[in-house]
């Protein structure tokens, strides 16, 4: 497999961690303040981190905090909702600015509200960045230049989301399985 033409194999782990950035749900929060959770393991610029907090609508949790950026964190995020984590990890990862951005299933622990926000300003934030959303949110996947969908590990069908609703029953399905489930929401 290839980087740019240049085989991953032979890209250093560093710079490879530098280019790509998966933004997980189940990546941990180690504790520590608002500042050094935002920024990983770069060094932190408070306007890049308050920039990053907005793209992912977390705004809101760090002004919460006694102490705004300097507030502190409990290891785990245990002193925070769902979706405050999830909000606090997908900034950590827009604060990284990646090359590729990989967020999987970014919003959904969070209301119908802030998870458009949160698509509309990461859309924005990373315009001119490779950012791949995995998702089955009608409202995350109708924000996307380009939904694929995924059967078996396979590309079953590619176009944006209204055209695979329209030709794709198996889209549709699984679409309409999701509206109609509803989403477990733990935030807000």
């Amino acid at each position: 497999m290839t980087w740019a033409g240049v085989r991953i194999a032979d890209v250093a782990d560093e710079e490879f961690r530098r280019r790509l950035v998966v933004a997980d749900n189940h990546a941990e929060v180690f504790a520590g303040t608002a500042r050094e959770i935002v920024a990983g393991r770069l060094e932190p610029d408070d306007d890049r981190i308050r920039t990053a907090l907005r793209t992912a609508v977390a705004e809101d949790v760090v002004e919460a905090l006694p102490g705004g950026l300097d507030g502190v964190i409990a290891a785990g995020g245990s002193d925070l909702s769902g979706g405050q984590r999830q909000r606090l990890q997908l900034a950590r990862a827009v604060y990284a600015a990646p090359d590729v951005l990989l967020a999987i299933d970014p919003t959904s622990a969070v209301d119908a509200t802030t998870e458009a926000a949160m698509i509309d300003r990461l859309r924005e934030a990373r315009r001119d960045m490779t950012t791949v959303v995995t998702a089955s949110s009608p409202l995350v996947l109708d924000r996307a230049d380009e939904v694929v969908l995924l059967v078996d590990g396979h590309a079953a069908s590619v176009g944006t989301h209204a055209d695979l609703l329209r030709r794709d029953s198996a889209y549709r399905e699984l679409v309409t399985r999701t509206q109609n489930d509803g989403e477990q929401v733990d935030d807000e």
